[in-house]
């Protein structure tokens, strides 16, 4: 039995809404019958009869169905809306979290596309695309009513929705490939561009601007030119299709005014079937613009799905006891994400609290992995890495995390305060920040600072030096009450 995972949970927690908007829908379809009714009378009773009080009152018994289509189709928006952020509300924690651990499994899984795909699935959900949805079952309805009014009014809007339809399809099936294509280099250029923005001071300095430049227009010539052959596909198909749409509404107009001189349709009719057929291909048309949103939100689902299947959320844990700094290493063997191959084979040491271990070797000797498997960041293949007794994974990831300190070789500061990111982002630890501050030697520096321990550091710290970015890391580091600080 497949497990239940959150992206279930905000399916069903959007299913709830998905009953009553279908109600709110079936109403508001069944209003659009006033206007072709309208002209019916209008053109078939008060012009026949030019009597001005029939005129006047099926004129307000109009307007008050249309004032109530509008209410209802205001209330269906703000319902979806309020559903979309239910939706996003259960899946967003839950998101995040794997999201991160995707990162670190596979630096190149996409992990940063994963959190937008959320918002895709959301959008669709929420927007025009699945009213589209809701309002496709009344299509034969409404032509039931072209084939009521005469067969070959009938047969002639069921031949434009079906010819529509079969457009969408073939656009479908004549761009998938490319706008895949598409997608995948966009991702790709982006994380391309974004690797390189990071590191702007090393591209300027080394005259490496040109030759990156024309990586990332290398990977995205080939978004383009896929977006392009793709685009190139649809547009000559969205063409015949505007072209066969005002064929097709002038051809019911003679039609209806061929079959009035025959007098085997009233002139009334003529312009309720053109009303009535418009309202036909109305979901049809509305599918065709939503089709792009439709499948964007398909692949959207098809990652989600497939990234809560293959990254498990994190289990609810016993909360130990707080740590006191036994780090125990036992016959820990590893490999590098996406790899097979070991390059850390029978790991043995123990560090008892108070003591300082130095791991010294080669670049590419496995320090910097052997100190992620110790933070529990990367799991192992075998062996395990004990604090106090317990395994690592055994550990609540918050629990153990407020009382280790880590110090990567590249700092990383989040936007926000100084004395947020010296906090970790918890609230109400003042006296613990300056007291870290002051252990690594930095609070005078940051008193110096035009805002002090409240001075915006930026996204990544921007705001300020190498040195100082390093500096307030230590600060992270020592915060107080931690059992064990790791610097790299």
């Amino acid at each position: 039995m497949q497990q239940k995972t959150p992206l279930h949970d905000a399916y069903d927690k959007f299913r709830a809404v998905v009953v009553t908007t279908f109600i709110f829908t079936f109403a508001i379809n069944l209003l659009l019958f006033a206007a072709p009714l309208y002209m019916l009378q209008i053109y078939d009773r008060v012009l026949g009869t030019r009597n001005e009080y029939t005129l006047v009152m099926i004129s307000l018994i109009t307007l008050f169905l249309m004032a109530v289509y509008g209410v209802l189709e205001y209330v269906r928006s703000r319902m979806l809306v309020r559903a979309g952020m239910q939706f996003d509300e259960v899946l967003s924690q839950s998101l995040f979290s794997r999201a991160v651990k995707l990162r670190l499994n596979n630096p190149n899984g996409g992990a940063e596309q994963i959190l937008s795909d959320g918002d895709k699935v959301r959008e669709f959900l929420t927007g025009s695309g699945i009213i589209a949805f809701f309002d496709a079952p009344w299509v034969p309805v409404f032509i039931v009513v072209c084939f009521l009014f005469h067969s070959w009014l009938g047969y002639l809007a069921l031949t434009g929705a079906i010819v529509i339809f079969a457009l969408a399809l073939i656009n479908e099936y004549s761009t998938r490939a490319q706008l895949k294509a598409a997608n995948n280099a966009a991702q790709g250029a982006n994380q391309f561009a974004s690797t390189v923005l990071q590191n702007a001071e090393v591209i300027r300095s080394m005259g490496m601007e040109r030759a990156l430049g024309e990586r990332w227009q290398q990977r995205h010539g080939q978004m383009l030119d896929a977006q392009a052959d793709a685009s190139d596909k649809a547009g000559t198909i969205l063409t015949f299709q505007k072209f066969f749409r005002m064929v097709l509404q002038s051809a019911i107009l003679g039609l209806g005014a061929y079959l009035a001189l025959h007098q085997e349709i009233s002139p009334g009719i003529m312009i309720a079937a053109s009303i009535m057929m418009g309202r036909a291909l109305q979901p049809v048309e509305q599918g065709v613009a939503q089709w792009k949103q439709f499948v964007t939100a398909r692949q959207a689902h098809a990652r989600l799905k497939r990234l809560f299947e293959m990254v498990p959320g994190d289990e609810d844990r016993t909360e130990l006891p707080t740590p006191l700094g036994h780090l125990q290493v036992e016959n820990l063997t590893s490999v590098l994400p996406g790899t097979r191959t070991p390059f850390l084979k029978g790991i043995n040491f123990a560090v008892e609290p108070g003591q300082t271990l130095a791991i010294i070797g080669p670049s590419g000797s496995g320090k910097s992995s052997l100190i992620r498997h110790i933070v529990g960041v990367w799991p192992a293949v075998s062996g395990t890495v004990r604090i106090d007794g317990a395994e690592i994974a055994h550990w609540d990831a918050e629990q153990i995390g407020r009382h280790v300190g880590y110090l990567p070789q590249e700092v990383r500061l989040f936007a926000g305060t100084i004395a947020e990111n010296i906090s970790r982002f918890q609230s109400g630890e003042s006296e613990q920040v300056v007291k870290a501050a002051q252990m690594a030697g930095v609070h005078e520096m940051i008193l110096r600072l035009p805002g002090g321990y409240e001075t915006q550091v930026g996204d990544n710290g921007q705001q300020l030096s190498g040195g100082q970015r390093q500096r307030i890391g230590l600060a992270r580091v020592n915060r107080a009450g931690i059992a064990g600080g790791i610097l790299v």
